[in-house]
């Protein structure tokens, strides 16, 4: 009985295995790619949430990264220098995606997605565009947005206008 309670628990661990590599090999190329995407993106959060630099190398050379203010609209490397300072501390920012949609070109060369953001800025909302090259994805273009609720829109609407009219007057 001893024998037949030590083969189960070695035998089901085995059979779990098996049975992940026949769904992961069964699974379609653009089940596949849509994983490799999620697990891209997230990496890549998670290089911000612990201050690691390989997240710029996850941005294509040419990349572009539009933050939440009307002025930022960053190369890579210009990004790279502005985070300069938030990159020394443990944490640069912490985005954790809440829901993301995923789509890519008939060649799967061009993937583009919208995420939703759990953030300390609050809820936000990104979109962008990775390119599949020989090196691997890179993020070509992303765009983060703070994700307003229409009902709040109008107040922080107007609080916008009275910040521009101060910055123009003086």
């Amino acid at each position: 009985m001893a024998f037949n309670s030590t083969y189960r628990m070695l035998l089901a661990p085995l059979l779990f295995l098996y049975a992940m590599t026949a769904w992961a090999q069964s699974a379609s190329p653009e089940a596949a790619l849509r994983q490799r995407v999620n697990l891209f993106l997230d990496e890549w959060h998670d290089d911000a949430a612990n201050s690691r630099l390989r997240y710029f190398d996850k941005i294509a050379k040419d990349g572009v990264y539009i933050g939440t203010d009307k002025s930022e609209r960053w190369t890579r490397d210009d990004f790279r220098a502005w985070a300069k300072p938030y990159f020394e501390r443990p944490t640069a920012w912490a985005f954790h995606a809440t829901r993301r949609n995923i789509a890519f070109s008939a060649d799967r060369k061009f993937i583009w997605f919208d995420e939703q953001l759990s953030t300390d800025m609050g809820p936000c909302q990104a979109s962008g565009v990775i390119i599949d090259t020989p090196d691997g994805l890179q993020i070509q273009h992303y765009q983060l947005s703070v994700a307003i609720p229409n009902d709040l829109l109008d107040g922080i609407a107007k609080k916008i206008r009275e910040y521009e009219a101060k910055a123009i007057a003086h």
